[in-house]
């Protein structure tokens, strides 16, 4: 099967695609000031709070934007609408983009604080991005150690038919599957609405078990080391045994550690299954049904046979939704689909996986709820 990698160009293989990983950037403060209870506007102004950082990198290191995916100096990459709309949308051909903020509303310690920034991000999304070009959806933000706020908001954003996830950090403070975060994902499972948990996080322990290293490429490649973390507390926490109809994406987490993980937390359960019975099914199964991952960053082999056999390990058929990670720098020119990836996959790749994974992207006749204040519809 390996000489069926795909020949196609890059940009008739993703012409039509679904884009699960957007990045559009949160220029200042200022822009979610209209959005914001007056009370916490005024805590903005008077605490001199004009920026946050990302929840991953910070604006100027390389890798988080191509050179000819930057804007003009002094702007934040993907800020522009219109850049991401020639070089996202327009630039690959892709029909339908979700977008997910990296912005650090959620990572403040005040739990009210941090609940008001993501609603007010929530709503800026909707307004200036969501409103201005119907290709795009959007996550909902979430602040993780708040649940009960995040499942409001959640019932407050769905609503929205262009809101088709939940957004939370893979660095939380506690991991994701422990009973106290139940709401959030009682929310979504109601609204149909995914989980996608994006690379980065609220930074309230290091990315390693020993501790903080000295470089951003250490704490790059201990992020697969987290994303396994939080899929084994999902399994063994009985999320999915709660929510049997949830989907969970992971962004940015790569999958080259996939098949070796997936061994080895098979063979842990086999001997320690009598800890958690209502793990009924293997890790491996559980995962195959419930957790999808994007394509960017790929991190497989560089060689069609390699990949080919690292896809049949982890069931790829349905698994994979495509991404270009947008305005990151995981590819040069238009290869966002690497040439290794069988032209087998590109089907349910580009498309049929993500209208399985997200509910809300499927077509729908069922009546639409009232909108929430701040929020419109658009046109139809």
């Amino acid at each position: 099967m390996a000489t069926e990698a795909a020949t196609l160009s890059p940009v008739h293989a993703i012409t039509g695609a679904i884009d699960v990983d957007l990045h559009p950037a949160v220029p200042d403060m200022a822009a979610l000031l209209p959005h914001m209870h007056p009370h916490w506007a005024e805590q903005m102004v008077v605490r001199g709070i004009d920026a946050l950082e990302s929840v991953m990198w910070k604006a100027t290191m390389p890798i988080t934007a191509r050179p000819d995916f930057r804007g003009p100096p002094g702007t934040q990459p993907g800020q522009s609408l219109e850049r991401l709309r020639a070089q996202a949308l327009d630039g690959f051909g892709t029909a339908i983009g979700i977008c997910n903020p990296l912005w650090g509303t959620a990572a403040l310690f005040n739990e009210d604080m941090a609940s008001e920034l993501c609603r007010a991000m929530n709503t800026w999304l909707a307004r200036e991005w969501l409103d201005r070009e119907p290709r795009l959806r959007g996550a909902i933000t979430v602040a993780p150690h708040a649940p009960d706020q995040a499942a409001a908001e959640i019932e407050r954003c769905a609503a929205d038919p262009r809101f088709v996830s939940v957004l939370l950090p893979a660095m939380t403070e506690m991991p994701l599957g422990r009973r106290s975060h139940r709401p959030i994902f009682a929310a979504a499972e109601k609204h149909g609405l995914a989980v996608t948990i994006h690379a980065g996080g609220q930074y309230r322990h290091p990315p390693t078990v020993t501790g903080w290293g000295s470089f951003h490429a250490e704490d790059h490649a201990a992020q697969a080391n987290i994303f396994q973390a939080q899929v084994l507390s999902l399994v063994y926490e009985g999320v999915f045994v709660d929510h049997p109809s949830l989907r969970v994406v992971l962004l940015d987490a790569g999958i080259g550690w996939l098949p070796s993980f997936l061994w080895r937390a098979n063979k842990t359960w086999r001997g320690l299954r009598a800890e958690v019975p209502w793990v009924k099914r293997s890790p491996s199964d559980i995962v195959r049904e419930h957790i999808r991952f994007s394509l960017q960053p790929l991190q497989g082999p560089p060689d069609a046979q390699g990949m080919e056999r690292l896809l049949e390990h982890i069931a790829a058929d349905h698994m994979l939704l495509f991404s270009t990670d947008y305005p990151h720098w995981r590819f040069e020119g238009q290869a966002a689909v690497p040439p290794q990836i069988p032209a087998r996959l590109l089907p349910a790749l580009l498309r049929e996986n993500a209208l399985e994974t997200y509910p809300r992207l499927r077509p729908s006749d069922r009546p639409r709820a009232a909108l929430p204040e701040g929020v419109n519809r658009p046109a139809p």
